[in-house]
């Protein structure tokens, strides 16, 4: 199961293997404090599109194809995340205060449909 959570939230047991999948460290949140296995800045939009983007859900549908266009042309930035699913739970954990029109989640939509192996 791959899931997501904000940085803010406390880890649980359940959250199994987190990666921080921003391409920077949240605000106010100290690197001691986090619970992560990983900081995959390489799986994060880049810079110009997440300035682009900036969180307006007006952007949203082009935010989506356009991130998904560049995680798909670096497969290899998403190898940990894909071997980590195939072993158990994995959170995606992300700092925007958006719920819903942000990173992880379409990454998380991303993995679920193209790389991780689904069970027969």
């Amino acid at each position: 199961m791959i899931m997501v959570k904000r940085v803010y939230e406390p880890s649980r047991p359940e959250d199994g293997t987190s990666f921080l999948v921003e391409r920077l460290w949240p605000r106010g949140m100290k690197k001691a404090s986090l619970r992560m296995d990983a900081w995959l800045k390489d799986v994060a939009p880049s810079a110009a599109l997440r300035r682009w983007f900036g969180h307006d859900p007006a952007k949203w549908e082009t935010f989506r194809h356009r991130y998904v266009a560049e995680l798909r042309d670096k497969p290899e930035a998403l190898q940990p995340l894909v071997e980590a699913a195939q072993r158990g739970n994995v959170t995606l954990l992300y700092s925007a205060r958006d719920t819903v029109h942000n990173n992880a989640v379409v990454l998380r939509l991303y993995l679920e449909e193209h790389l991780v192996d689904k069970p027969q």
